[in-house]
């Protein structure tokens, strides 16, 4: 793990694991915007067989407005990603941006400030998954 994420292992499948993290995401009021198949992208483009992984664009629309108000700029490290991956073993890992650290570079105190609201809310998705 590096310093700008954190993960949890799901004790689920790669795809209930996916539709978990949406529902979870979304209690905290976050949405999916994308949803990027890292595998099928990787197979299409270069038929190569990878693991199932895909990358999910989450935002909350209140904190992502506030930020934008803040730091026009901040569009650049919008949305939070949320990677969910398939491991060698079969056991399923959710990596989650950490916005605290991501937006801290910013050196915006506003913007530092909803990086660790942000980061918060997420550490709570995180926390519901490894339950």
């Amino acid at each position: 793990m590096s310093q700008f994420t954190f993960a949890v292992s799901s004790p689920e499948g790669f795809k209930a694991t996916v539709e978990r993290v949406t529902e979870a995401l979304k209690e905290e009021d976050f949405g999916v915007l994308t949803t990027i198949d890292v595998a099928a992208t990787l197979k299409a483009k270069l038929d190569l067989d990878h693991r199932p992984y895909v990358i999910l664009g989450a935002c909350n629309p209140k904190f992502a407005h506030q930020a934008l108000e803040a730091e026009p700029d901040i569009g650049a490290l919008l949305p939070c990603n949320v990677v969910v991956r398939e491991e060698t073993d079969g056991k399923t890992t959710v990596l989650f941006m950490d916005p605290a650290a991501v937006l801290g570079m910013v050196g915006n105190p506003d913007v530092d400030r909803l990086g660790h609201e942000v980061a918060t809310k997420l550490r709570r998705v995180a926390d519901t998954l490894a339950a």
